[in-house]
Parts: C-alpha cells; structure tokens; sequence
C-alpha cells in the first residue's frame, strides 16, 4: 500500500530482443511482443513522459488507499465497481455520449482537459450507419 501522490519517474523497461525470442523459432515474438521497435530499445523514454502516462492510474490508486484507510475496505470495492459498471456503455455506438458519470467519479468533472472543447462530435467527420456498427458490436460479442 503506498500513498504516492505522484508516479514513480523511473521509465518503463522495454524489453530487448534477447527477452521476445520465441522459444521454437528463435526470432523476434512479434504475435505476442509487437513489432520490433529499434528506437524504443536505443533510447529510454523520458523521466516526465512515464509521470504522464501513469498520472491518472496513480491518483486513482491514491484515492482508493485513501477511501479504504478512512472507510474501511468496502469502500474501494465500491468504488472499483462502480468504475467498471460506469466504464460499459450501453448506448448504440452511433450515439454520442459524454459519459458524464465516469468524470464525476474519477474526480474530472471539476478539470478542463482538451476533451472538453476538441472532442465535439458534430466537428467529426467519421459518419458511421448506424446498422453497420450494431453488426460490429454484435459480432465482437460473440
């Protein structure tokens, strides 16, 4: 349990192609690793980019301990499972939804990001048929 408000600067390890050889055929694993990345394995990441990227996961952790020290371990049980729930959306893919009730649980309903104002849908210029993508949902069900 760690109370860290900040994510740890350290950059994420990227593994080299001594550690995605695949056992059989001694090549680079790109089904399960990804593509080969060159500039990936000679140049690490920047210390600012990984704060960035963690930044949300890790204030969410925080809140969770926070709730769980304050209220007991229900609490971030409660909170994760609302999460989840909120995550599903259960509009047609067609229609546009703000998914206002995630913000106001993760806590950026009070926060001006650049989705709030470039993330218009009658800007867009993506037109969907509606019948399309319920074939789309539906198969990706089954």
């Amino acid at each position: 349990m760690a109370l860290r408000i900040a994510p740890e600067s350290h950059p994420e390890k990227v593994m080299s192609t001594l550690n995605t050889t695949h056992s059989e055929y001694g090549g680079h694993d790109a089904l399960r690793y990804g593509t080969r990345s060159i500039k990936a394995e000679v140049l690490s990441g920047h210390p600012l980019e990984n704060r960035l990227n963690q930044w949300e996961e890790t204030q969410w952790e925080l809140k969770l301990n926070l709730a769980r020290q304050a209220y007991g371990m229900h609490a971030p049980i409660k909170m994760m499972m609302e999460k989840s729930i909120v995550e599903k959306r259960q509009r047609m893919p067609v229609i546009p939804s703000s998914n206002l009730h995630l913000d106001i649980l993760m806590g950026k309903d009070e926060t001006i990001d650049y989705e709030d104002f470039l993330n218009d849908p009658a800007m867009s210029t993506d037109s969907i048929d509606i019948h399309t993508a319920m074939e789309h949902k539906l198969n990706l069900k089954v």
